[in-house]
This record gives structure tokens, sequence and C-alpha cells, in this order.
């Protein structure tokens, strides 16, 4: 299936590596004029390199932290002046975070929360009316398998995901009278930065690691973070207009829950 964005444009927030990275491309590649957004300057500058190799349409880069509601404003502003209009946001942004429950600190809540479910909702609040008044609008929220099925020692990731699928379903209601469709994405097991840093801290192969950590995919390999961009390409495009209100794993069959 051919599947085109050309004429859209899409935010993807952690969009300088990783699956962000892998989705802000494969729109690109589709036609959709593309704003990713990130921390780090250098990162951010490669990533738009990446991504220009395959565009079709226009790419450019906001730096911001989205757990801070100015930069969020500041990065908005920018990419509405680059493209006009915003029809796709992708509220990818966000690390995991896990410890036992009486080890998380107050902190650690706070950072987690504003990162991931409050970047999610200042974003989406800023982009929501333009959406309403075109009656088009598609959102995806990238969150995990603990959001549905969270697991021992896995707060404050797995409940701040829990309250990204909370939210998600909150926003497809309201947001389908105006062809505003509103979907969550849940990662599994991929292939990403994080899990060489992983490998790292427990002094383990990075290559031993991921054999480690696939005992437990009905696949028995790790996603690639472009399996996960392709599904949201089709959530982002027409070919997804009947879709919304969902939460769907993109695990390899990892996850107890459907």
């Amino acid at each position: 299936m051919e599947i085109s964005l050309a004429g859209r444009a899409a935010v993807v927030t952690g969009g300088s590596k990783g699956v962000g990275l892998a989705v802000a491309s494969r729109f690109a590649a589709s036609g959709a004029d593309v704003a990713i957004v990130a921390r780090g300057r250098e990162a951010l500058d490669a990533a738009v390199k990446t991504i220009g190799a395959v565009a079709r349409g226009r790419v450019v880069a906001a730096q911001g932290d989205v757990s801070k509601s100015a930069d969020i404003q500041r990065a908005y502003d920018e990419i509405m002046r680059a493209f006009g209009k915003i029809d796709i946001i992708v509220n990818n942004a966000g690390e995991s975070r896990t410890a036992p429950f009486e080890k998380v600190t107050d902190e650690m809540w706070e950072v987690d929360f504003n990162q991931k479910l409050f970047a999610a909702v200042r974003l989406t609040r800023l982009v929501w009316p333009q959406m309403k008044e075109r009656h088009y609008g598609r959102i995806i929220n990238t969150l995990n398998i603990g959001a549905k099925a969270p697991r021992a020692a896995s707060a404050p990731t797995s409940v701040s995901r829990a309250a990204g699928m909370a939210l998600t379903k909150v926003l497809a209601n309201e947001g389908a009278p105006f062809n505003v469709l509103v979907n969550a994405l849940l990662i599994g097991f991929i292939e990403a930065d994080q899990h060489v840093r992983a490998a790292a801290k427990h002094n383990i192969p990075h290559e031993e690691y991921m054999k480690q950590r696939s005992k437990d995919i009905p696949l028995g390999r790790p996603g690639r973070a472009e399996e996960f961009a392709n599904m949201a390409c089709f959530l982002a495009s027409d070919a997804g207009s009947y879709i919304t209100g969902t939460a769907i794993n993109v695990d390899g069959g990892m996850s107890r829950v459907v």
C-alpha cells in the first residue's frame, strides 16, 4: 500500500533520535512537511540531514525541552511560522524511568509527568483549535505496553504512560466530530539508544543484552524503529481515516494484554 502525506504538516517531538527520527523520516518520505523538536542542537542538525536525504517536503528543527511550557510555545510558534499550519502531531518525547515505588522521589514523578503527559497536553492544546477549525487532524501518542499492563517497579513511567492512554481516549471522543483522530502506539522492545546505555550500565555486551531481552518476545527479536514508523504513518494518513481512540501494541506479541 502506498501511503501519501502530501500537503500535510507534521510535528514529531523527540524527533532527533530513535523512534522519533524513524517516524519523522517516514513522514517526510511520504510527502509531509516535517518539524522535529528535541533538546540537543547537534542531534537536531544531524537528524535534519538524515531526514532531508529522503524528504519530499520541507524539514525544520525546533530546539526545546518539551517538559517546559515556554519551550513548547516557542517551538510551536517557530513551526507555525515555517509551515502556517499543523495537521499531525506525534507526541513521542520521553525516556524510561523506573524504580521500586518507595524509591521514586517527588522530583522523579514531576520530571516524568512533565516530559511525557504534560508535554502532550500542552502541545495538543496549542494545535487543537486549528485542527477543529479545518476539520482535520491526526494525533499519535507514543506510549509503552506498561500503560496497559504495568509491572512491579515500573513507576513512574508506567503511570505517566497509563495517563497518556486515558488522555488519548478523552481527546479521541472530543475530536471525532471534527475529524480529529487521536490514537496511541504502545512500544514493546524496540532497538534504540537507551538499550545501548542499559547494556553498558549492566556491564553486558550489547548483543547479549538484546538477546536476553528478546526471550520474552513471541517473535523472538526486538522491533525496528522503522516498523513502528510504518504504523504511525498509516494512522497519520487518510488510509487510517476510521481509526480513533485506539491503543495499538507494536511489540512483537510481547504484551499480555491485547
